[in-house]
């Protein structure tokens, strides 16, 4: 299967799954969606592989999230899809979830909006000591209202996540591990090599005891999924509105969005 927005590679039974477009900070379109989803479809039916690593190409941007300049009023430009928002971002949270082999971000550095959203729906995250972490959302006129806010919750606590999303601030790497976002922190160019050892030391164990602890793991959590995909109906709504073209014009044209006569 040939990609062009990302690439995809078997590295001894570990799948190694690259956003492919340094030159947006590896910002997503909808064929990058797409493509994503099938990389992970094509690791989830090869029975060689038994760990997946999630990264970004380059050295600045792990992914940045949903690329604004695609994005039109109620959603996002491309082919016709079934998602609201023009692009099938539940399906590829869906698949990072549901793929019964641990999926491991390894984020070499922005992981922002949607990308941040990401890695914290990884199983495990190995960060780059230049990495970044944080959500931009309220700051373009969006928001994740399924997963990106109430799986965090769970992972960093209701305060931080709160704070994460209001306030839309950068946190390091290590500020990350404090708060239990990340699970290890090593040198930029280490990155890697931790990730493929991580992988490959996840293949030496049972597959079906992992898939039985991956699907545990998500029970408790799994009614996020009826909800976000309630709310992100109600997000394609909103990015019809004039506040959220705001947000998303003011990004575009970097400068400062003014959201005050929204106010209700």
């Amino acid at each position: 299967m040939s990609f062009e927005d990302i690439r995809y590679e078997n590295d001894e039974g570990v799948a190694i799954i690259t956003i492919d477009r340094p030159k947006v900070m590896n910002a997503f379109r909808v064929q990058t969606v797409d493509e994503l989803i099938d990389a992970f479809q094509q690791a989830w039916a090869d029975r060689s592989i038994g760990a997946v690593i999630l990264t970004g190409a380059g050295e600045k941007a792990f992914c940045t999230g949903g690329d604004q300049s695609t994005r039109e009023q109620g959603g996002y430009k491309g082919k016709p899809v079934r998602s609201d928002l023009g692009l099938e971002i539940e399906d590829l949270h869906s698949i990072i979830r549901d793929i019964p082999k641990p999926v491991i971000a390894a984020v070499n550095g922005y992981a922002i909006g949607g990308g941040h959203v990401l890695h914290v729906l990884c199983d495990m995250t190995i960060a780059a000591d230049t990495a970044q972490f944080g959500q931009v959302g309220p700051k373009v006129g969006s928001v994740d209202p399924g997963f990106g806010t109430q799986y965090l919750t769970r992972v960093v606590g209701e305060k931080r996540a709160r704070e994460i999303w209001y306030l839309c601030r950068r946190y390091t790497a290590a500020e990350a591990l404090q708060m239990g976002l990340v699970n290890k922190v090593v040198p930029a160019a280490q990155l890697m090599d931790e990730a493929r050892a991580w992988g490959r030391e996840l293949c030496e164990r049972s597959p079906t005891a992992i898939k039985l602890a991956k699907a545990s793991f998500n029970a408790e959590t799994e009614h996020i999924r009826g909800v976000g995909a309630v709310a992100l109906r109600a997000l394609a709504l909103y990015y019809g509105t004039e506040e959220a073209a705001e947000g998303k014009n003011a990004f575009l044209e970097k400068r400062k969005p003014n959201f005050a006569k929204y106010r209700t």
